[in-house]
């Protein structure tokens, strides 16, 4: 019986640093995020679906999705937000199961990494979920430090996400980023370790 894990965590976590790791010691990932660039390719599914929503007008001048001009659009109107997630998440969440159930056939553990997992209620696809917790302060300071925001844009977008108290009900397993890299690697590490040992 394959077993399939989910990663997720908030935004500036360290989830990236996590996955990396996972696939170091030789796991398959499917990584949601590059899922969804690659159907928001030239002529890929949601590429499709988004223009026949919101008209050409989303696109620049290779003809490719702008996504800061859709972005702005989505963020625009609470009925355009609604309507694009409706769109996507739906597009999305067959690709996603497409990609699961080919994998299952190969792979006696594997993961997907999907940053609104629980948001978006993945929580029965897996056997167990992982999440990445960091405490508000340092999810700021990273936040500031990688996008370049301001501290109230960074707590904007922190605010916009689901509070990690709520996240961690549902998790199997967290893995505490608050500390240096080298803890961290140290406790996926053992994850992995247990997790092989369930098997």
């Amino acid at each position: 019986m394959t077993k399939i894990i989910g990663v997720t965590g908030g935004i500036a976590s360290g989830k990236s640093t996590v996955v990396a790791e996972i696939r170091k010691a030789g796991y398959e990932v499917i990584d949601a995020d590059s899922v969804v660039h690659e159907l928001q390719a030239k002529g890929g599914k949601l590429y499709q679906a988004l223009i026949f929503a919101f008209g050409t007008g989303i696109l620049n001048a290779a003809g490719e999705l702008d996504r800061p001009k859709l972005s702005q659009l989505i963020f625009s109107s609470p009925e355009n937000r609604e309507k694009s997630a409706k769109l996507q998440n739906k597009i999305i969440r067959q690709e996603l199961a497409t990609r699961r159930d080919q994998l299952a056939q190969s792979q006696e553990i594997f993961f997907m990494d999907i940053p609104l997992l629980i948001e978006l209620d993945y929580v029965d696809w897996f056997d167990q979920i992982w999440l990445v917790a960091v405490d508000k302060e340092t999810q700021i300071k990273r936040l500031m430090a990688r996008n370049a925001y301001s501290k109230a844009e960074a707590e904007l977008r922190i605010a916009a996400q689901m509070p990690l108290e709520e996240k961690k009900k549902q998790a199997t397993l967290v893995l505490d980023n608050n500390g240096t890299l080298t803890e961290l690697v140290e406790q996926v590490s053992q994850a992995l370790t247990d997790l092989t040992a369930q098997k």
